[in-house]
């Protein structure tokens, strides 16, 4: 983040860090993403070729395994712990229900709460995708004040409106047609979605602010 603030930065005039760092960076996100889906997938396969039970048992196994994973990587505890505690929620659910929907229960009530959330930010002029993106992005502190940079916040929380109107109606069709299989495949892609708004709205942020636009129209020597 000091290096967006700071045009001066040795990392600046070496344009071949930044690709690399960021090549690095997403083989960090695709294997958080293939990580994150496993324990689903575990459920899925195991529930179809053998019981509920197991497949219970295959997402436990898996979930653990995750998180071991995420430890050995030094990620925050926080971090490794709510994807163990979501697989633990929707594990108990299933269970209680007794059907491999219940599984899914919990992930299909997840966008109705996130609809909610970015109309009510968008309503109080602070978007979502801002307040959650606008530090990693190396904005400034006032972006609300900032009209291009509020709006390229405003888009990108309108877009993840749109994509959870979309999930949400298909989680209704599919948990009401008892299809655990979509709807761990639904449940699945959201990961990838998510990751590719997040990217394109620190991208077009990042274009937006003050600094990098005077930085593009200065003239070159």
């Amino acid at each position: 983040m000091e290096l967006t603030r700071n045009p001066d930065a040795t990392e600046s005039a070496d344009p071949t860090a930044h690709r690399t760092s960021a090549g690095g960076g997403w083989r960090a996100k695709l294997s958080g993403i293939l990580v994150t889906a496993a324990p689903t997938v575990a459920f899925l396969v195991a529930n179809a070729v053998s019981s509920l039970d197991v497949g219970l048992i295959a997402a436990g196994v898996t979930a653990v395994a995750a998180f071991a994973w995420r430890l050995l990587r030094r990620e925050k505890l926080r971090q490794a712990g709510i994807g163990l505690l979501v697989v633990g929620v929707c594990a108990a659910v299933a269970a209680f229900t007794g059907e491999a929907r219940g599984f899914f229960l919990v992930p299909a009530l997840v966008p109705f709460g996130v609809i909610a959330v970015c109309l009510g930010s968008i309503v109080a002029r602070r978007p979502l995708t801002g307040l959650i993106l606008n530090k990693v992005s190396g904005g400034p502190a006032d972006w609300r004040h900032l009209p291009r940079l509020r709006r390229v916040y405003t888009r990108s929380t309108w877009v993840c409106v749109a994509v959870n109107v979309v999930n949400a109606a298909l989680q209704v069709i599919y948990y009401r047609g008892d299809e655990p299989l979509v709807l761990g495949l639904l449940h699945i892609a959201t990961g990838p979605i998510f990751a590719a708004i997040v990217a394109v709205t620190i991208a077009f942020a990042r274009r937006a602010m003050p600094g990098r636009r005077s930085a593009a129209e200065a003239p070159t020597a």
